[in-house]
């Protein structure tokens, strides 16, 4: 079976070995449950706003149908101050794009909540505040959660694991996770993953 997983530096894993990104992981887990996952294919890069990632979409040499596709796309939108508006309307397009990949199939498809960086040391020197940061990530995943429910996908929260307090939670740039805190994102999004397959 093939997973295809589509983002930013999340799903790229930033800082962090490549065997250790979430989407690795969850592929590990899947196999260590009997299920027959070739290794996934990720469209990411760190950076990517959503239509960066509607943009690379269109040049990737995508052949689908894909058996499992995830979706974590945002948090740059929010650090660039762009608007909910915008984001509904641009999240919508990719989410569909996600599920047509999927051979249409919605049971097959995974959306997966931004984490909050405004809890990172790095967002300490970001005039914003954490606060206010973490409200607007709250407010887009508001959005992300509702057009999953709307279309009938499953929703995935990791922006509670993202605030969890604790050491090594950060990779060495004090803004993205590290593979320990992707492993519990793992372990949070695996019981979705195996019900779209059908394990």
């Amino acid at each position: 079976m093939r997973y295809l997983a589509l983002g930013d530096s999340y799903t790229i894993g930033e800082g962090v070995p490549e065997d250790r990104r979430w989407p690795m992981q969850l592929a590990e887990r899947l196999r260590t449950r009997g299920l027959a996952l070739a290794p996934p294919l990720i469209v990411a890069r760190t950076g990517w706003t959503t239509d960066e990632l509607d943009a690379a979409m269109d040049a990737a040499a995508l052949t689908p149908p894909y058996d499992l596709v995830s979706l974590l796309i945002g948090v740059n939108n929010q650090y660039r101050g762009r608007s909910g508006e915008e984001y509904r309307d641009a999240f919508r397009r990719l989410l569909a794009r996600a599920i047509a990949l999927a051979g249409g199939r919605v049971e097959r498809v995974l959306v997966v909540s931004i984490p909050d960086w405004g809890v990172t040391p790095f967002a300490q020197s970001d005039a914003r505040g954490n606060e206010r940061i973490g409200r607007e990530i709250d407010a887009f995943n508001a959005i992300n959660r509702d057009e999953a429910a709307h279309a009938g996908v499953a929703w995935i929260d990791v922006a509670a694991l993202s605030r969890q307090p604790g050491e090594n939670r950060l990779a060495a740039d004090g803004l993205h996770p590290s593979a320990d805190q992707y492993a519990d994102w793992t372990a949070q999004i695996e019981p979705a993953a195996v019900r779209a397959l059908g394990g």
